[in-house]
């Protein structure tokens, strides 16, 4: 077995496996650990016995809630493979992972394509220059159609993939697959699950199909490489060698997406996928050195090799039954050891590594120390976070800090009994730390708690992890839409603060502010736009903070204010009189007139939602939708009679849609759906919401 630091970095991958929801991801996940020797028996999602889905909630739904990690050994590499969910409302387990991982493998349904949480994570890899490679799964599906899959990625994806396979039949028919770059055709033995590979020359009637097709691979393969491009023009012949180079040079500088094909559940197409991960994807070695900044904001960057400085990034924390909090930490550069000091820069903390491991799915193996490029577990960690970055004792390094989208949905929550509330304060707060995108607050009118998520699904989990996983008892209300607000034009407003204190020393503070409205999703800015001598920085900085605070209640109903800029346009101190306290006055009654002036309006989170419908069902799903104050926008034909609507659909008309919609259509039809952006509440719909939410109706 190869160990990174004790051999070559280059043997080592470290990958994610994404998808949307459904495509098999864990299943293909399964087999890669069968075929690699690290477990010895399938597990099955619909069996509830997958290894890498190992919560019970993930058993009976038979879905991905939290990314599992597991070590695998192949062709003398050694491969880290995290199991990323698909649902929309995890979809932050798939950020903080692609933020770590060097390579991924995107797994498309053959029958569903390009699906909208494909769209997302594809978006999200391309975010942290993910090279990656595309596995259509399900080739043994009725309605499996390869080449809609590959049109699909080119519209909707907007890469270039390079078909290094052909499938060998389809749907029912389907046996392998035809290796354009070998020349070969590879059938997978039945009788061992598909454990044995079996080579064969390609059939004669194929040969001008698979010929073609490896010719087109070329081709596209002369677009970004010269040595090729040169050999093509002069009609010479290419080794296997050759194009295996040049595939991977198209892969690690993101031109390009090598795609195979297969059926994971049927056993068929998963070895070459894992040679495909081992000669297309970036070892540590392969990807750019990581970049930070020092204590004085000047930018650095460290190498990964064990002699460097210790950089690490703690991208998940979860929580244990038998150790503390548990921290997943990628080593970019140097080594972390069991019971060394390391230095948290952004909580100013240090820390004692107390154990380490490497984690197999919810099972780990102790280790001693972690290499640069490896990722692990550590346990001891008391101050760290998700998205912290780790140095050596007595330095300063921070990587780019990790965002987190707000939540969209939010319900009341309570405790059953006395027993129960003292354990729910700390719990909630537990799960806080473990999930970035879950939020806790108290509401200031009422006293209860709510805790807000990214959509139905992740707060039932949540809940459902309170009563079974922590014991505790709690009643939940029924799921509230997280509005925001805005403004809808110009304003300006002054304030002046002048108010003598116990001392006799009179406060004085004077602004004039100007509100303008934004583009929806362009968020929150503030400028000051005078000059020194009318207001000093310091006091400006106290200005700037007290607007930002301002933000997080609006002038309608306390929602969070976004989508808009505020200026400093003017503005007078007394040298004497004047404090950052009385600015920050000055600026928050400046700001609740401000906003007060320039016309404000609720806004909702509005869905990108997706249902696949047989024609026939048509007219009622879309008169429904309709209904929900929907705007279709797609409406595109898949295989057989299925068609796929697409439509932005206001999340506060979406409670309930999966019980109405298999209603409407004798349960055949099914939709996704995910956060599109926040729009405004038409007006007389915002008056009704007004009214219920101060209780005036």
């Amino acid at each position: 077995m190869v160990v990174a630091g004790e051999d070559d970095l280059s043997r080592l991958r470290n990958i994610g496996i994404m998808a949307h929801i459904d495509a098999g991801k864990t299943t293909t996940t399964e087999r890669i650990l069968f075929y690699t020797g690290r477990s010895h028996k399938m597990g099955e999602v619909h069996d509830g016995n997958a290894i890498m889905d190992w919560m019970e909630q993930e058993q009976e739904r038979g879905i991905t809630i939290t990314s599992a990690a597991t070590t695998c050994n192949w062709r003398d590499f050694r491969i880290n493979i995290i199991d990323t969910p698909g649902h929309v409302d995890f979809t932050i387990e798939v950020e903080r992972c692609l933020r770590v991982l060097d390579g991924a493998v995107a797994v498309f349904c053959a029958v569903g394509g390009v699906e909208p949480q494909s769209e997302t994570v594809w978006r999200q890899a391309d975010k942290y220059k993910v090279p990656r490679i595309a596995f259509i799964n399900k080739m043994d599906r009725s309605g499996a159609d390869h080449e809609r899959c590959l049109r699909m990625m080119i519209s909707r994806l907007n890469t270039v993939p390079l078909l290094t396979q052909l499938p060998l039949g389809r749907e029912e028919n389907f046996q392998g697959v035809i290796d354009l770059i070998g020349e070969k055709m590879l059938l997978f033995d039945e009788a061992s699950q598909g454990a044995k590979v079996l080579e064969e020359p390609i059939p004669a009637d194929l040969i001008a199909e698979s010929t073609a097709a490896r010719m087109a691979l070329i081709e596209k393969l002369a677009d970004f490489d010269d040595g090729v491009m040169e050999k093509f023009l002069n009609e010479q012949t290419f080794t296997a060698a050759e194009l295996y180079r040049a595939i991977r040079s198209a892969t690690l500088s993101l031109q390009a997406v090598p795609v195979l094909c297969g059926s994971a559940f049927k056993n068929k197409g998963v070895q070459p996928l894992l040679d495909a991960v081992i000669d297309y994807l970036p070892s540590p070695l392969d990807v750019p050195p990581v970049h930070g900044v020092d204590q004085e904001g000047n930018e650095g960057s460290r190498q990964a090799e064990d002699r460097e400085k210790l950089c690490a990034l703690a991208f998940k924390i979860t929580s244990d039954p038998f150790v503390d909090n548990l921290a997943y930490v990628r080593v970019y550069s140097g080594i972390l050891r069991v019971g060394g000091k390391i230095y948290n820069p952004l909580k100013r903390k240090q820390e004692k590594i107390g154990r380490m491991m490497r984690m197999h799915s919810n099972k780990r193996e102790e280790i001693k120390e972690l290499h640069a490029g490896e990722i692990g577990a550590v346990v001891g960690l008391k101050f760290t976070t998700t998205g912290d970055t780790l140095c050596e004792s007595g330095d300063y390094f921070v990587l780019d800090t990790m965002e987190f989208p707000e939540p969209v949905i939010s319900v009341a929550i309570e405790p059953k009994g006395k027993a129960d509330e003292e354990k729910l304060a700390a719990t909630l707060n537990r799960l806080g730390i473990e999930d970035p995108s879950f939020r806790v607050r108290t509401d200031p009118d009422t006293g209860q708690t709510i805790i807000a998520g990214m959509g139905e699904l992740h707060l039932e989990i949540i809940t459902d992890r309170l009563r079974r996983e922590f014991k505790v008892g709690v009643n939940v209300g029924r799921p509230q839409v997280a509005y925001k607000e805005s403004i809808s034009r110009f304003a300006r407003s002054e304030a002046k603060f002048e108010h003598p204190t116990a001392g006799g020393k009179a406060q004085y503070a004077h602004v004039v502010l100007e509100f303008s409205p934004r583009e929806r999703g362009e968020g929150f800015a503030f400028h000051s736009r005078i000059n020194e001598e009318l207001i000093p920085a310091p006091l400006v900085a106290a200005i700037a903070k007290s607007v930002e605070d301002s933000m997080t209640s609006g002038a309608l109903l306390g929602f969070p204010v976004i989508d808009l800029e505020v200026a400093l346009v003017d503005g007078s101190y007394h040298e004497d009189e004047s404090t950052p306290q009385a600015f920050g006055v000055a600026a928050n009654m400046a700001c609740r007139q401000g906003m007060l002036d320039a016309g404000p309006i609720l806004l909702e989170p509005v869905m990108a939602v997706e249902v696949t419908v047989p024609e026939s069902f048509m007219g009622e799903v879309i008169a429904d939708l309709n209904g929900r104050r929907a705007a279709i926008i797609g409406n595109d034909a898949l295989s057989g009679d299925l068609r796929v609507l697409r439509a932005q659909v206001p999340l506060a008309e979406m409670f309930g849609y999966s019980t109405d919609l298999r209603s409407a259509t004798q349960g055949r039809a099914s939709y996704t759906m995910h956060f599109y952006r926040y729009e405004a509440v038409p007006e007389h719909i915002a008056q009704q919401i007004i009214k219920r939410v101060r209780g005036l109706v």
